[in-house]
């Protein structure tokens, strides 16, 4: 998904097994309001996640829905989760793939991909929603400038178990037991817990960074409470309790830190230098071009 100048979340120091607290950030991508909470300005990454958008919940009228026009990406692999609706991508590679609730989108820019993220011809004849979630992941020095792909794994593909009274989809790597097949670059936490009412979890320990994301309804980590739009980063070392006040969902993200990276636009990189060439290299057109898609986001003033 393409992005609009970064504003910074709003963060407040914490105590105890969090580190920080980080209030989302609503911001507009035209036809669907997203809140960011990361990058933000006292925490740029959690593991490799670089970014992290909640999009939705979004209702449109027959006519309308979700319209990304192609648009650049290099140094990161994006990852899209819906909880509902679809999305039509389609990328400079010639893949086209319908997502749908459940199921994961993993492509990976590499050295450069072009793609579009619009609504499917089914949800434009009809009332439709979209909720879910969109990151990025930086990759790793070695393979920032490897070739790019995409993968489509179903929603079947995905573990799912019962544990502590929560239910887990294991989205990447692996937690309480179950690994995802989801392909990984650099060690990385990634899954949804459905938490109901007076349930608890325990953070995995296996990765060294880790945070909660509060999708919808309350949840109590060391006597406070967290409501949807907040992301709890978890102190190193530690291990927080999540205790669910009221029915929650909830996105734990992690994973082992890559090291610093710049963030413009859609890019990604170790590199200020490599930055300032995959804008060149956009407006003069050798990134790519996404096959039936003439449409094209400019290169943004700032």
């Amino acid at each position: 998904m393409s992005v609009q100048p970064i504003l910074e979340p709003e963060c407040v120091a914490a105590s105890g097994a969090i580190e920080l607290t980080i209030e989302a950030r609503v911001r507009s991508l035209g036809e669907l309001d997203v809140r960011r909470v990361l990058p933000a300005a006292e925490r740029r990454m959690v593991g490799p996640f670089v970014f992290f958008d909640h999009m939705g919940p979004a209702a449109f009228p027959p006519g309308q829905g979700i319209a990304v026009r192609p648009h650049p990406h290099i140094g990161l692999a994006t990852i899209t989760y819906l909880f509902d609706g679809e999305i039509m991508h389609r990328d400079s590679l010639g893949y086209a793939q319908l997502i749908q609730s459940g199921a994961v989108n993993l492509m990976t820019a590499g050295r450069g991909i072009v793609h579009s993220e619009r609504a499917s011809e089914r949800d434009l004849a009809v009332t439709s929603t979209l909720h879910g979630i969109q990151s990025w992941m930086a990759l790793p020095l070695e393979l920032e400038e490897m070739e790019p792909s995409f993968i489509h794994y179903p929603a079947d593909d995905l573990p799912t178990l019962e544990h502590s009274g929560c239910t887990i989809r294991v989205i990447m790597g692996s937690a309480f037991g179950a690994e995802s097949p989801v392909a990984t670059y650099s060690p990385t936490l990634y899954f949804e817990a459905r938490m109901p009412r007076g349930a608890s979890l325990v953070l995995p320990a296996s990765a060294s960074e880790r945070a909660a994301y509060v999708v919808s309804g309350v949840v109590r980590i060391d006597r406070r409470e967290h409501r949807e739009g907040v992301l709890a980063v978890a102190r190193a070392g530690s291990s927080p309790s999540l205790a669910a006040i009221e029915d929650s969902r909830v996105m734990v993200i992690g994973g082992e830190p890559i090291g610093p990276r710049h963030i413009w636009w859609n890019y990604v990189s170790s590199s200020k230098e490599r930055i300032e060439r995959a804008k060149r290299d956009w407006v003069e057109g050798r990134i790519g071009k996404v096959p039936g898609d003439d449409e094209f986001i400019p290169l943004p003033d700032r």
